[in-house]
């Protein structure tokens, strides 16, 4: 057994908005995503969604305002609020979130995703 690089699990991959699964903790997969320009509104009617941002800037916009986490910060959307992800540049996330939790939450659009590759 080794520890996980997430920067060598990073370089594996270069699409975006299609998480990547690299472990799983207590009921709860880690994923790693690369995201530019804008998802769709959504929400998680019984799941929080915690992403932490490792480069670039996420932008989470919500009903009442939006959200701005830089390199090193994390935000926990809590379930049940509608949120859309943003990202002007590219930017890397990790994100921790319960294994029932669904790609775009209540919405099906072009860009969900029903499983994440694991890498």
């Amino acid at each position: 057994m080794k520890p996980t690089n997430i920067q060598e699990k990073l370089d594996l991959f270069a699409d975006q908005w299609s998480p990547k699964k690299i472990g799983e903790l207590n009921g709860q997969q880690i994923l790693l995503a690369k995201i530019q320009g804008e998802f769709v509104f959504h929400q998680h009617e019984h799941e929080d969604e915690l992403f932490m941002v490792l480069k670039g800037q996420l932008r989470l916009e919500l009903r009442n305002g939006t959200v701005v986490v830089n390199p090193g910060e994390f935000y926990t959307v809590p379930k049940g609020v509608e949120h859309k992800p943003t990202a002007v540049e590219e930017t890397h996330l990790l994100l921790f979130e319960p294994l029932s939790t669904k790609h775009t939450g209540d919405v099906r659009a072009d860009i969900t995703l029903d499983t994440y590759e694991e890498i």
